[in-house]
């Protein structure tokens, strides 16, 4: 018989708690849901959804790509070795997933946890690498679960993925601040996920029919469809008052991060008009110039006093998005159409898909100035470093493409430092003062300390498939 728990769950502190911290360490990683009989499935559902913002938000990954500089505190971007530890994420949103699952009260809300579940992995993943996959949520029989390697855990997600597709019925799904209980919605988001989770894998395997290219055209293909306008975006949307958005947060009290230069000189280099959504001058939202745009990104990866000197010199520095754009009630954009379409172009330009590349590649784009309330003027596409000017098939014109998919992530920090660590594209500078030995970008996180404690074995077999060990400098499989 199970064990009853006390689990009182309320709205609104669910949503209060959106910021990057919510992901703080609870508890183990695996915990047992089976002990849990008493749940609000529908407040487990919404508390998850509204974190779901706080991964697309993620400022490290965005200081590794070079969105954002630091004007204070300037560790990370300077790749200062961080404890970051991933079991809150199991023990907090992967846990109340599973519990939902556990529950089995509706089929529907079964599949979106196991939906949700997936996009997590996957976030968790491309931080670490090799992480506890098949083993973890599975209770006290696997309280040291071992770490999968990221190629099991990416051929896991997409086939969990392309399952849950097809595992819906008509039952309800409450709670559900994301889609309001649309399956349809969901159907294009889990093909989406998949789409994209195939395409990072084009390192690994380039081939048109390798296994990345056979699971991308499959997703494409899927009846349900991916994510093709924007009003199919996988998004979260906040209601303001006690539940605001991240970017709003990222700004409630402090002025810390910044547009950095990086992102600014590469958007004057392309006279890209997204820069006026992209940068604001001030971080209030009450003073006169609140909505004012700003393309005075700070120099990156300088040290505090350097940052500081240069904020002091220019106050309408780029804020991360105009004011208008991070209220209270802004949006947080997790995966968009832009984002796919793109996607879509650069498997074109591998030759895995017969879409026009050129065609799609101008949709792609469109679609990003769309979703951010704008209209892409047509000399954009005649300039040189936009035009695609190589045969289709080939591959040949990633570069463009990919710092297409660069822009059109922002401000997504941990798309952006996938799409670098995958693609190399754009072509970025360390950070001049770095404090890592190798003085190179970062390419994963390190595991915390107390999983050596807590799970030593698993922990050591990781490590010993990493080349150069424990590192910030290892890569993770799928960037090899």
């Amino acid at each position: 018989m199970k064990k009853k728990l006390i689990y009182i769950l309320s709205t609104s502190l669910f949503f209060s708690l959106s910021s990057c911290d919510d992901l703080a360490d609870f508890g183990d990683t695996n915990k047992d849901p089976s002990v849990t009989t008493d749940p609000s499935i529908a407040a487990l559902l919404t508390n998850v959804e509204s974190h779901i913002g706080g991964y697309a938000s993620d400022s490290r990954g965005g200081m590794y790509a070079q969105y954002f500089s630091e004007t204070q505190y300037s560790d990370a971007s300077l790749y200062s070795i961080p404890q970051i530890d991933h079991t809150g994420i199991y023990s907090g949103d992967l846990y109340d997933l599973e519990n939902i699952k556990v529950q089995n009260q509706s089929n529907n809300m079964n599949v979106v946890a196991t939906i949700l579940q997936q996009y997590i992995f996957l976030n968790v993943t491309d931080k670490w690498g090799d992480v506890p996959y098949s083993e973890a949520l599975k209770g006290v029989d696997f309280s040291r679960p071992k770490y999968d390697t990221q190629e099991e855990i990416y051929k896991g997600v997409i086939a969990t993925l392309k399952t849950a597709v097809t595992q819906f019925d008509g039952s309800a799904i409450t709670g559900d601040v994301i889609f309001a209980g649309d399956v349809a919605q969901w159907k294009r988001t889990a093909n989406s996920i998949r789409l994209m989770a195939a395409l990072q894998l084009s390192k690994k395997f380039k081939g048109a029919s390798e296994y990345a290219a056979t699971e991308f055209k499959s997703a494409l293909a899927d009846p349900a469809g991916v994510i093709a306008t924007n009003a199919q975006n996988f998004v979260v949307k906040y209601p303001g008052g006690n539940f605001k958005s991240n970017w709003f947060n990222t700004y409630n009290g402090r002025k810390d991060l910044a547009e950095s230069a990086t992102m600014t000189t590469l958007m004057g280099s392309l006279s890209d008009n997204r820069q006026t959504v992209f940068g604001g001058a001030t971080e209030s939202q009450t003073t006169a110039n609140a909505n004012a745009s700003s393309n005075i990104g700070v120099p990156y990866g300088v040290v505090r006093a350097t940052a500081e000197a240069f904020t002091a010199a220019n106050p309408t520095w780029a804020r991360v998005l105009r004011g208008d754009k991070r209220t209270e009630s802004s949006p947080v954009y997790v995966l968009t159409a832009s984002q796919v379409t793109l996607a879509r172009a650069e498997a074109a330009d591998y030759g895995w898909t017969t879409e026009n590349v050129a065609a799609t590649y101008k949709l792609g784009i469109d679609l990003s100035y769309e979703q951010w309330g704008l209209t892409a003027p047509a000399s954009y596409f005649t300039q040189s470093a936009v035009a695609l000017s190589a045969s289709a098939g080939t591959g040949a014109n990633l570069a463009k493409i990919a710092t297409q998919q660069y822009v059109a992530s922002y401000p997504n920090g941990m798309a952006a430092w996938n799409l670098w660590r995958r693609t190399g594209y754009p072509a970025l500078t360390p950070a001049v003062n770095a404090v890592n030995s190798s003085r190179q970008i970062v390419r994963r996180y390190t595991y915390a300390s107390n999983e050596y404690t807590s799970n030593e074995v698993s922990v050591k077999e990781a490590i010993a498939r990493l080349t150069g060990g424990d590192t910030q400098d290892s890569r993770v499989w799928w960037d090899q």
